[in-house]
């Protein structure tokens, strides 16, 4: 019998303070805080980009001992506008946007430096943070690794198709006239930005599909942990996630494990499932060496979406972190 996803988790609670934060260009960023007001500061970074913050990741946290930070990034989740509605304006939620959205959080709430934790996309976003800001940082815990170079991109959306030929076709098939070795992600980007409603589901449906497929061959998960999602929550995330891509979150290539020396004297713990074919280890491994202070934890038998083994591991971290 596999393990319950809840199990050795915090209990769940409630936030003691909430709110919009106005990051300018007309976009304002929801967020929330919980646990002890006293406690070590952590902020909570997700994925997607464009997932939205999960009440669920309050409880990787002791409340009697942190203070926890959790917001909703640019135009998802409750943060408005909402990436659903076409006429909410992209050229504003960039990675630069987003490291200046944290830093502003951070100063609004009063926090000199705090505990970053987030995986997939959370990760990329908290390491260009941190690399901004490491003065700013006190440690680092990761689940899942992803630095979004375009290699990564390339691997997730067209490289990896070879384990899945049939779901690999069916994905290319949603941008008609895209070839095998063309922009994929950069089709559905546009296809995003279409004025009919029609043509942005079947693209958001579609690339949740092929989402899915990658992430079937973890097993015992949820079946559909993507197309599952309700119908704005995807929009949402699609568009997001499509514009990021398509644009290789305006990061140089490989430059967070490039400058992840600016991270010494940080510490971080990176745990990392060894069958993730969505973000494949060798990413962690090439982070880790670079950065002198981090330690990496290889999990076998789990991927991208993790599972008790990892949770474990993420927990005795924060708990540790939590006693500096």
């Amino acid at each position: 019998m596999s393990e319950p996803e809840t199990s050795g988790l915090y209990p769940q609670v409630e936030p003691y303070a909430s709110g919009l934060l106005d990051v300018g260009d007309g976009n304002r960023v929801y967020w929330e805080v919980c646990g002890n007001p006293e406690g070590r500061p952590a902020v909570v970074v997700h994925g997607g980009p464009g997932s939205g913050c999960s009440p669920r990741a309050r409880r990787v946290f002791d409340p009697e001992r942190y203070r926890v930070v959790l917001f909703d990034q640019r135009n998802c989740g409750r943060s408005t506008p909402h990436a659903s509605d076409p006429s909410a304006p992209m050229e504003h939620n960039t990675t630069g946007h987003l490291i200046a959205d944290m830093e502003l959080l951070r100063e609004t709430l009063g926090i000199d430096r705090w505990l970053l934790y987030g995986g997939s996309w959370g990760s990329t976003l908290l390491l260009a943070y941190a690399e901004t800001h490491p003065e700013r940082v006190l440690e680092i815990v990761v689940a899942g690794v992803t630095t979004t170079r375009r290699s990564e991109i390339d691997w997730l959306y067209r490289g990896v198709g070879r384990f899945f030929p049939r779901d690999w076709e069916r994905f290319l098939a949603g941008v008609p006239g895209t070839a095998p070795d063309g922009d994929v992600v950069g089709a559905y980007a546009r296809l995003m930005a279409d004025p009919d409603p029609e043509v942005r589901s079947r693209a958001a449906a579609d690339w949740c599909a092929w989402e899915d497929a990658v992430l079937s061959a973890e097993g015992g998960k949820e079946a559909k942990p993507y197309s599952g999602r309700p119908s704005e929550a995807m929009l949402a995330m699609v568009r997001i996630c499509s514009h990021y891509f398509a644009h290789g979150a305006w990061l140089e290539e490989g430059q967070l494990i490039r400058d992840a020396h600016r991270l010494a004297g940080i510490p971080g713990v990176l745990v990392h499932g060894a069958i993730d074919l969505s973000s494949p280890l060798d990413t962690a491994w090439q982070l880790c060496r670079n950065w002198p202070d981090a330690e990496l934890i290889t999990v076998g038998r789990e991927g991208h979406l993790g599972g008790g083994t990892t949770r474990r591991h993420v927990l005795a971290a924060l708990d540790r972190f939590a006693g500096h």
